[in-house]
């Protein structure tokens, strides 16, 4: 088991510092040339891996270039350029509806506002947090996805479970300046090392620091669970 630093926020520096190093270029993976486009990946990739939204949306945005377009859009048809997306049939729902919205509330553009984009179908406040930072520049939370939610547990930084409550927990432990970095190095990390069912503990940079590695550590503190 690792020693990790008893304050969450001096906790929150190093990985910060260490994943800066592992990971110089992490950034945003999702494709996309504008708002609407970054709306419609970020729904789409709601327990789906960005490599497929990525794979999808490539012909996806040439076919619908605008919200009329997709709020226009046959369900059915929309839902078979969806087909290889997990949920394709419940998305196509959630982008046409959103984008109905859009059209006859916004006059066609993607809102700049928490309210006003956590109104759309299929939108919360993760799917609103990525749009606004990505979209707008405008930064006023912390985008908490799965590998967030994983690896902050996993590395100690905080007990709660609710993505809701862990966003609320790293606003108060994260420096405002690394808000929306924090959630790239972790998604990172969570992909190449500290994946979800067999993490790799011993080419970890930060396993002298986490609670939960392997090697002496008999509990996965991101589920609860012991380690097999």
């Amino acid at each position: 088991m690792g020693d990790p630093h008893t304050d969450p926020a001096e906790q929150a520096e190093t990985v910060i510092e260490r994943l800066e190093t592992e990971y110089p270029d992490s950034t945003i993976s999702l494709r996309y040339s504008n708002r609407l486009e970054l709306l419609i990946a970020v729904i789409l990739s709601a327990q789906c891996t960005d490599a497929r939204v990525n794979a999808e949306t490539e012909h996806l945005f040439e076919t619908y270039r605008s919200a009329h377009d997709y709020a226009n859009a046959p369900q059915e048809e929309l839902a078979e350029a969806l087909s290889s997306i997990n949920f394709y049939n419940n998305k196509a729902s959630y982008i046409r509806e959103a984008c109905e919205i859009i059209v006859e509330e916004h006059d066609g553009e993607v809102p700049d506002t928490m309210d006003d984009l956590t109104d759309l179908p299929g939108v919360g406040r993760k799917t609103a947090n990525v749009v606004l930072q990505h979209g707008h520049d405008v930064v006023e939370g912390i985008v908490v996805d799965t590998h967030v939610q994983r690896l902050t547990r996993r590395l100690g930084i905080t007990t709660e479970e609710r993505p809701e409550a862990i966003e609320q927990d790293l606003l108060d432990i994260v420096p405002e300046g690394y808000w929306v970095q924090f959630t790239h190095l972790l998604i990172d990390h969570g992909r190449a090392v500290c994946t979800a069912r067999n993490p790799d503990c011993s080419a970890c940079v930060l396993a002298d620091v986490c609670p939960s590695e392997k090697g002496d550590g008999e509990i996965d503190l991101a589920s609860g669970d012991r380690w097999d």
